[in-house]
């Protein structure tokens, strides 16, 4: 793999640790700011560089969400420039793990996600001489803070980065503002210490986000988000017509209510782009009356017609809906995807790339983009919950369908 040359900055995280560096007395190396702003990459390769020049035959750990994304977005990018630089790794893939060595010396490196409050159990018991966290602003403090527990061999040190979050996350008031109690050096990258990312590429980001989203991932600030969710969406041209074009397939999204509206989605898709082209919503409270499950089933069915539906995705909590969609037979159902946050960005970043577009006769996802609002207070990423329920079967359609799109999948349906 070829590499361009560093820039300060990243130099800077590559060399902070060497002999005689006056960054050397320092117990941790924090890296937050924009995204695409080279911080993970040089990262992990000065974490191994580290690992080697200062230990022999000790065990290290990396950390992400999950360890799909730190695969991702940690270890494939980082094994071809290693193996470049005379390291030899073997990866052992169903027990996490892979063994570097180089010059006579070997260290273990152990993969863990850190996804949830339970994550934090899958880390005791072990010893280690360092650990790396990438996007750490992701992960639970019950975990973070287990892991940094395990670091108990003489010289070891921690690694963070992450892109920043609001500012009453926990990450930001206890390590970034608080650095200096914990001997932290502190780098804040831009998108213009990465001389890798082309300014086009640069420019194509910086189309992708507004508001909030953009002060976090652009200009790296840890802001408290604010107003509307989806503020483009307010515009005269955010809405199409239904294309009169054949559709390549179609899918349908779900967020089922028993006393709050149930909202259906109908999408259709050609040449990579999903229309919503039609929508089902069933508001109890102003009908006056609730529905069953085999109601609003067959409010689906008609929503659906004759068409062929390759999968619909169904709120995870509405087991009982999922349950009778599947005695049917007719649907390939799939369970959302409910990362609420996450999602939403999503759902921005394919609103804003033209990847999903919104026909006006889906009035009801209308009215609700222009309802649609954070929480006041700053102490969390938080919606308001209302107007929010054909927000939520959108999300669960880009979070679930649209992603399996983009990985391996396969289904099938069994005919009753």
């Amino acid at each position: 793999m070829e590499l361009v040359p560093f820039s300060e900055k990243q130099i800077k995280v590559l060399t902070w640790w060497a002999r005689n560096s006056k960054y050397e007395k320092y117990d941790a190396i924090i890296c937050d700011g924009a995204i695409r702003s080279g911080k993970t990459v040089c990262m992990s390769i000065s974490f191994v560089l580290w690992a080697f020049y200062r230990f022999n035959n000790v065990a290290f750990a990396l950390c992400g969400k999950t360890i799909r994304s730190l695969r991702r977005n940690v270890v494939t990018p980082l094994i071809p420039i290693l193996t470049d630089l005379g390291f030899l790794c073997r990866q052992k893939i169903s027990e996490n793990i892979i063994e570097i060595s180089y010059d006579g010396r070997y260290n273990i490196f152990y993969l863990f996600g850190g996804k949830d409050e339970a994550s934090s159990s899958l880390i005791q018991g072990i010893t280690l001489a360092g650990i790396f966290f990438d996007e750490v602003a992701l992960m639970p403090k019950s975990f973070v803070e287990q892991a940094l527990a395990r670091c108990s061999v003489y010289g070891s040190k921690f690694w963070f980065n992450c892109n920043p979050e609001y500012p009453g996350h926990w990450f930001y008031k206890e390590w970034i503002i608080s650095k200096k109690q914990k001997n932290a050096f502190y780098l804040h990258f831009k998108m213009s210490d990465n001389p890798s990312l082309p300014e086009s590429v640069a420019a194509r980001y910086k189309k992708l986000y507004t508001g909030t989203f953009y002060q976090r991932f652009i200009e790296g600030r840890w802001v408290a988000v604010e107003g509307l969710i989806y503020p483009y969406m307010t515009k005269e041209n955010a809405f199409c017509g239904v294309p009169s074009f054949e559709f390549s397939r179609y899918a349908a999204s779900c967020d089922y209510g028993i006393v709050n509206p149930t909202s259906c989605g109908l999408w259709g898709e050609r040449e990579s782009i999903w229309y919503r082209i039609d929508e089902y919503y069933y508001d109890s409270r102003k009908e006056g009356e609730t529905r069953t499950d085999e109601e609003h089933y067959k409010c689906l069915c008609n929503l659906v017609g004759d068409r062929y539906i390759s999968c619909i995705t169904v709120d995870p909590s509405a087991a009982s809906f999922i349950t009778l969609i599947r005695r049917y037979g007719r649907f390939n159902v799939i369970p959302a995807k409910n990362n609420v946050v996450d999602g939403i960005r999503e759902v921005a970043s394919a609103l804003k790339q033209g990847r999903i577009k919104i026909c006006i006769t889906c009035e009801n996802s209308m009215r609700e983009f222009s309802l649609y609002r954070w929480g006041k207070g700053g102490t969390k990423d938080t919606p308001v919950k209302e107007n929010d329920h054909a927000m939520d079967d959108i999300r669960y359609f880009v979070t679930t369908i649209m992603a399996d799109d983009d990985e391996p999948f396969f289904a099938l349906a069994a005919k009753r």
